[in-house]
């Protein structure tokens, strides 16, 4: 009989206070970055799976740049405070694209898991790993053939001394609400963290020794979990969030720490910093008005008004017709009052507060505060 999700619960308790033995460096030379939309700069749409259209980019880059977003997402603040370029797509090879400062193989839509015949997105964890693999063979091939491709690519010490950062497991969790009952979500959660630590360990193997793991925020606060989810005022929590996805977030970060611990103390050489986005964007959800903003979880872009402003049948800039009546998905005249921009993603304004809690080093094990070569210019 399969063990009870809740002894997994327990597993991680024991391990949860056991802090990582040591703690993350800024002198970087590279950034090589996994995860779904919450940090994909432009794969999905250069591998052509899905276009973006305005209003997506206007408050920063004043078109789309790929991003699920009105301008920059968290790893754009957390590259520039690190004065590194923000990082191109595996998949993007037009224009003055670049991989010296390293690549970004995140993907929209991605999960963990393999992709099902339904996923929005075929670069799973294990597939965006494999890129990778292949990404590094070429730059080495090509490195070795003379100096003429250098300011374009990586040197080969980059990929032992750069950071690997991962923001992936939030489409795994909100996938399965639409198939699975609780327990059964939760009894999932360790073969999605096997499939995890499959890939790391990958990575080690080829020369990775920096790991920066975010763990994955409260889903149950995003609008197209409410409106799907949330009809029912019992299922909702004290901000309006749906308390089962944010019950299942909460499990899955635990063994995700967990998971962080017993890598760090396994793998000679490594360093793994754990950084806590669920706790960061609960404060901001929870504490919205302190921050500036007016609207904790309705859409800037969406279509619906009041109180979500969000309807699945139209996305973000995109014009259907519905009953009969043409209608457009366009966006509110500040985004940056809002948190949330298009029902499944952060609006700039809050991917810059969230960026600015993560480069305190206190959302972090190990902290890093000490080890931050750069002054923060914090909005918040």
């Amino acid at each position: 009989m399969a063990p009870k999700p809740y002894i997994f619960l327990i597993i991680a308790l024991l391990f949860i206070f056991l802090p990582l033995t040591t703690s993350i460096h800024f002198k970087l030379p590279a950034i090589f970055n996994f995860g779904d939309s919450n940090s994909d700069t432009g794969e999905l749409v250069a591998a052509g799976v899905y276009s973006l259209e305005p209003p997506y980019g206007r408050s920063y880059f004043t078109k789309p740049s790929g991003r699920y977003c009105d301008g920059r997402l968290i790893i754009d603040f957390l590259l520039e405070a690190m004065d590194l370029p923000f990082l191109n797509a595996y998949l993007d090879s037009i224009g003055r694209t670049s991989f010296r400062k390293g690549c970004n193989f995140a993907a929209a839509g991605s999960t963990i898991e393999p992709p099902t015949a339904r996923a929005v997105s075929p670069f799973s964890f294990r597939v965006q790993v494999a890129q990778f693999i292949r990404f590094k063979l070429q730059v080495l091939r090509l490195i070795a053939k003379g100096k003429k491709l250098h300011k374009y690519l990586p040197d080969e010490d980059y990929f032992q001394n750069g950071l690997y950062m991962f923001d992936i497991g939030q489409n795994d969790l909100a996938g399965a609400f639409y198939s699975k009952t609780f327990d059964q979500i939760l009894a999932l959660i360790p073969s999605i963290l096997t499939e995890f630590e499959t890939g790391i360990k990958t990575l080690y193997d080829q020369g990775a020794r920096n790991f920066w793991v975010h763990n994955t925020g409260p889903l149950g606060c995003l609008a197209q979990n409410v409106a799907k989810f949330g009809t029912d005022p019992s299922s909702l929590d004290e901000l309006g969030c749906v308390n089962k996805h944010n019950q299942a977030a909460k499990v899955f970060n635990l063994q995700l720490h967990t998971l962080c611990k017993k890598l760090q103390g396994q793998y000679a050489g490594s360093n793994f910093t754990y950084v806590d986005i669920y706790t960061i964007k609960w404060n901001l959800i929870a504490n919205y008005s302190k921050f500036g903003f007016e609207q904790p979880i309705m859409v800037c872009c969406g279509y619906g008004g009041p109180p979500l402003n969000y309807d699945s049948r139209i996305g973000c800039g995109k014009t259907e017709v519905l009953n009969g009546t043409t209608m457009t998905a366009k966006a509110c005249s500040d985004s940056s009052e809002y948190v949330n921009w298009d029902g499944i993603h952060y609006s700039e304004a809050a991917n810059q507060y969230v960026s600015s809690q993560i480069l305190t080093g206190k959302y972090s094990d190990p902290p890093f505060s000490d080890k931050m070569p750069f002054l923060l210019g914090l909005k918040f």
